[in-house]
């Protein structure tokens, strides 16, 4: 632990913004508290005190295994109550999970394992026909330093995390972290190359769940469909998954975030809010129209994030699920924004709202970083009690992350309304937002220029109806014009995760340069408009 981080939390502590706890610290009391009422549920049920006699098993059985506080661990388990039993006793004993996306493949693993440098992988057999624990074996023989392999049932290669265990941890332990320390690391962006591993802080992150859950008004009362992965940091803890549970409530975790599975859980556990991405939330109204509105499940609120929410969007789902739409705003290196749950629809509709914290600052700047006027169009530049302190193993990365007094820039374009609101409009640096998951075009393109049939490529984010920005992989003709379904199946030979790739394929005679060496992808954009796609 950097000194001056654990200066900086102490300092925060001693002023009352952060706790003087940790998540394993805070779960603990919200247990002991909540005792037999209901915390998770999937196909099993588990109550706050079942749930912490479990995370207490698996934390004792990793210690008996060979784990300690500060090793890294690989997580891949896609939602269910197992995850949650892993990721809070991985807490409670100090180990630090890294968030793995359940789509993330081979190449993802690997590449984020050799920076972190895992000493194991935790994952589960297989769920909806992937066999993860196949690819745990093989990511296993290519990252050096990974010791054990577990998974959710018994396997030749790995211990199973339902085996018994001969102790139980204490809850205070003397070898438990502190709230200063690490206690997870999400991902932003590319995963490959050198990837963006994000260190979240016990007590700074147990802040952003719990200012996420007073702004959401959450509490006991309220049930919470978990239908995006919980490794990504919104449905995580802006309040999600953490928040929920440790504002006492029930979190319920749903394999998809199909609008089949969601309607199912939404009538049979009472569900009072879930959070969803456009796209997602889209296909959701498509699903249900044309049904009898009595026939529709209502919640109280629904939280939309990641992308940009349409009007007319937002209307239907208000109307369908009559509830309250709110808009969010957050990163996973820091700065977490809502609208208000009062805010009237003008307000919720079309901006992203405030900071969950009154110490957390927003500055908008133009590209010589001055600060601009309210209403002017700039970088969102951001700092914050909870905000992180740069990328994991990443100096180069983080030399110029922060401006000299602090300030974390974002690489988001955005401006502050007359009324003080954030409003997001999109990147100053290029990445495409692909129904909700973030793609750096830069790493596509280094998959598709091993593809044979390419010699030159550039990768670009065209408007979708249906995704948001769909990937365009635009190639330079040579003689032979492969199809999108034979890229695809080329990349799925790379196994990367299928989100990364092309929803389009589009030939050139050439592409347009600026400068030496570097496509002009705003002409690039304009000449294939209009053009046929396949």
């Amino acid at each position: 632990m950097n000194e001056r981080i654990k200066r900086d939390i102490e300092h925060l502590i001693e002023r009352g913004i952060l706790e003087h706890q940790t998540l394993g610290d805070a779960f603990y009391e919200v247990c002991k508290r909540q005792g037999e009422r209901i915390a998770v549920v999937d196909i099993q049920s588990l109550s706050f005190a079942q749930l912490w006699r479990e995370c207490n098993r698996i934390a004792a059985l990793f210690h008996e295994e060979g784990l300690r506080k500060g090793d890294n661990v690989l997580l891949q388990i896609p939602n269910s109550v197992e995850y949650v039993k892993v990721l809070f006793g991985l807490f409670l004993l100090g180990v630090r999970p890294v968030l793995m996306l359940p789509d993330h493949s081979d190449v993802e693993l690997v590449s984020v394992g050799e920076l972190v440098r895992p000493k194991a992988i935790i994952t589960v057999e297989e769920e909806l026909g992937i066999r993860y624990g196949e690819r745990a074996k093989r990511v296993a023989k290519k990252v050096s330093g990974i010791e054990k392999i577990f998974l959710d049932r018994e396997a030749e290669y790995a211990v199973s995390i339902n085996r018994p265990c001969r102790r139980i941890m204490l809850p205070f332990d003397a070898h438990q972290p502190k709230p200063y320390d690490i206690a997870l690391f999400l991902l932003s962006g590319g995963t490959t190359g050198t990837p963006k591993v994000i260190p979240r802080i016990h007590a700074a992150y147990l802040l952003n769940a719990r200012l996420s859950s007073k702004r959401c008004e959450v509490t006991e009362k309220s049930v919470y469909l978990a239908a995006l992965s919980t490794s990504h940091d919104y449905p995580l803890s802006c309040p999600g998954l953490i928040g929920t549970l440790l504002a006492g409530g029930k979190c319920v975790l749903s394999k998809t975030a199909s609008p089949e599975e969601g309607m199912e859980w939404i009538r049979r556990e009472d569900v009072t809010f879930t959070q969803l991405v456009p796209v997602v939330a889209a296909a959701w109204v498509d699903a249900m129209q044309g049904e009898d509105q009595k026939e529709i499940p209502k919640l109280r609120h629904m939280e939309i994030g990641a992308a940009k929410l349409e009007w007319d969007l937002a209307v239907k789902l208000q109307e369908m699920f009559q509830c309250k739409v709110i808009q969010g705003y957050g990163l996973g290196e820091g700065i977490t924004c809502f609208t208000k749950m009062d805010d009237p629809d003008e307000v919720a509709f079309q901006t992203q709202g405030t900071p969950v914290s009154s110490e957390d600052q927003i500055r908008i700047v133009d590209e010589n970083g001055k600060e601009v006027a309210r209403g002017e169009v700039g970088e969102v530049w951001e700092k914050g009690p909870y905000t992180f302190y740069g990328y994991y193993r990443a100096p180069e990365r983080n030399r110029n992350l922060f401006s000299e007094d602090g300030f974390l820039k974002t690489g988001d374009k955005g401006m502050i309304t007359t009324e003080g609101n954030l409003v997001i409009l999109g990147r100053v640096r290029e990445q495409i937002n692909r129904a909700g998951e973030n793609v750096i075009p830069e790493e596509i393109e280094s998959f598709i220029r091993r593809w044979k049939y390419c010699k030159e490529v550039a990768v670009i984010g065209v408007d979708d109806a249906e995704l948001g920005e769909a990937i365009c992989a635009v190639i330079v003709k040579e003689e032979k014009e492969e199809n999108l379904e034979d890229l695809r199946a080329f990349l799925s030979t790379l196994k990367i995760a299928r989100y990364k790739y092309p929803d389009r394929l589009v030939y050139v005679e050439k592409l347009p340069y600026v400068n030496v060496g570097k496509v002009d992808k705003k002409e690039l954009k304009k000449m294939i408009v209009g053009e046929k796609k396949q």
